[in-house]
């Protein structure tokens, strides 16, 4: 008897979205063995924890397409690409691959809009709402690297943002979480 309960071209943009969440956990890792091994600890601790996060979003995708029947097919991960150059450049990079990341997660909920499987769909509402929140965070990242100097910060504004973000909490405050008693 056939369980399977995704089409083959949701199955395959989900484990295409496995594949890529474990992508983003590399950036992730690379980025923050890069702010290590630059004296940027507090920076490397924000990263790895993120990292970290990226591979349970892969989980999550992994989980959901067993539950539901299908087939999980493991591929390489492809190379994180470079290295930044500086702080600033690597949280730009941060923003771009979280604004490409929910650029695929739209293509999935558009397809299970379409083939009106609504259990995707739901699924990958939750995807929706990190993705707000991972582009929040990396604009606050981009304006604390602003504040502090952008591509020209000095090392006394670096290792500000260093410790600072290595106390920084991990989810970003969504607009749709604020109120009248708590902006």
């Amino acid at each position: 008897m056939n369980t399977n309960r995704l089409s083959d071209p949701l199955a395959k943009a989900l484990n295409d979205q496995m594949t890529n969440e474990a992508h983003n956990a590399q950036i992730y890792l690379s980025y923050a063995a890069w702010a290590s091994n630059n004296g940027y600890d507090g920076i490397a601790n924000f990263l790895f924890r993120h990292s970290n996060e990226e591979r349970n979003h892969m989980m999550k995708v992994l989980e959901y397409i067993l539950k539901r029947g299908g087939k999980v097919v493991v591929t390489a991960i492809p190379e994180a690409g470079p290295d930044p150059v500086s702080v600033n450049d690597c949280f730009e990079k941060v923003f771009n691959s979280e604004v490409e990341n929910t650029s695929k997660i739209y293509s999935i909920v558009d397809l299970s809009l379409l083939e009106k499987d609504w259990a995707t769909w739901n699924f990958m509402q939750w995807f929706v709402k990190e993705q707000t929140e991972e582009e929040t965070m990396a604009l606050d990242l981009l304006a604390k690297i602003k504040k502090a100097g952008g591509a020209t910060a000095n090392d006394d504004a670096l290792y500000n943002l260093d410790n600072d973000l290595g106390k920084t909490p991990d989810d970003a405050i969504l607009a749709q979480d604020t109120s009248v008693e708590n902006p």
